[in-house]
């Protein structure tokens, strides 16, 4: 499947400044929703962009960081676990749907998807990368997405039965892996039994690590309550500054340096009985908190000294972490307006949500 969805990709922009760069962003937008994974994103899309753009001529540090970055934006598609982890952590607090939560992110995902697209032609065109030939067609195009489209119906599954109300969130993402291990077994042929149990596997351990979790975020989030932790986080909070923005931003701070250190969904389950009280007092919808949260997680993600998807993509390019360190700068900026514009303008995450209501 990601295979396919970078020939796609790179039918589309692969041709501009920069073009394997802008195919990367690109691929990797596309298989996030499909995967839902930054993880899966950057192992699955990197494996097989990351040598290439090296082939290429593009320099390692390059290819490293747009793929980790592009990759954090299956933190908040619509297949992502995540979404369903946030509003099991609110549990008690706010009610959240799950398809609220999916149509929240949505346009957060297209405009950190944009800004990722600027932070790598600005990258290619200030370091000279060349141009990669023309535009080769739209009939090219059309048959390269025809090729990945079994493997981009798993989008369609999700969200047309939700928003269709066929099934619900749950039963969607039993049909999207039916869905997928038929299109990798039958369509496309390419699925091993060493493949499949090696998938079943990861999946069974992954599982359990998040029903764990829940189960301790639900004796933690009492505790929290029991012992009024986010009236006092709150007060604190207020003890600096009573301006939202000032709040807001605090918030932000704390849940990226804690995401930093904590696995994604370790951070949404203790830090949700936390900080969404003191947000929902300052005025912001759980929806909206949800997508900061997300991304402030994403963030993390990529940062050291934990930042799973930034040490996957240095082995994959076999460079250090230090040297994809020391040219971030673009593609932290891509992902830091994308966090600003959804914690300051509602609109970006609750318009989808309010226009289908």
């Amino acid at each position: 499947i990601a295979d396919r969805i970078v020939k796609f990709a790179n039918s589309l922009v692969g041709h501009v400044r920069g073009g394997l760069g802008m195919s990367n962003v690109l691929g990797c937008t596309i298989f996030g929703g499909v995967a839902g994974s930054p993880l899966a994103d950057v192992s699955a899309i990197g494996s097989v962009m990351i040598p290439l753009m090296k082939k290429e001529g593009y320099d390692a540090d390059y290819a490293v960081n747009v793929t980790t970055h592009a990759a954090l934006v299956g933190a908040i598609m619509p297949t992502s676990h995540n979404l369903i982890i946030f509003t099991l952590a609110t549990s008690g607090i706010a009610s959240v749907s799950i398809l609220g939560l999916i149509l929240a992110g949505l346009v957060p995902a297209i405009i950190l998807t944009l800004c990722n697209l600027a932070a790598a032609y600005y990258v290619a065109v200030k370091r000279g990368y060349p141009t990669h030939g023309h535009f080769p067609g739209w009939h090219v195009v059309l048959m390269a997405f025809l090729a990945a489209l079994p493997g981009l119906f798993v989008v369609v599954i999700i969200l047309g039965g939700i928003l269709s109300g066929a099934f619900t969130a749950t039963e969607s993402a039993s049909i999207a892996v039916a869905w997928a291990l038929f299109v990798t077994v039958v369509v496309y042929r390419s699925l091993t039994w060493v493949h499949f149990l090696k998938a079943c596997a990861k999946a069974c351990k992954t599982t359990g690590v998040v029903l764990l979790l829940i189960g301790i975020s639900a004796a933690f989030g009492y505790f929290m309550a029991l012992y009024e932790v986010p009236q006092k986080t709150g007060e604190m909070m207020k003890m600096v500054s009573s301006e939202p923005w000032m709040i807001f931003l605090m918030i932000n701070v704390l849940l990226f340096l804690l995401g930093t250190f904590l696995d994604m969904a370790a951070t949404i389950l203790i830090c949700t009985p936390i900080f969404l009280p003191i947000a929902m007092q300052f005025g912001m919808d759980p929806l909206q908190f949800g997508i900061l949260m997300l991304i402030n997680c994403a963030l993390g993600l990529n940062t050291p000294p934990v930042g799973t998807v930034q040490f996957v993509g240095c082995a994959i390019g076999e460079i250090s972490v230090g040297q994809v360190m020391r040219t971030i700068g673009p593609f932290y900026s891509a992902l830091g307006m994308t966090l600003v514009a959804v914690t300051y303008v509602p609109s970006f995450s609750l318009w989808l949500p309010q226009l289908l209501k």
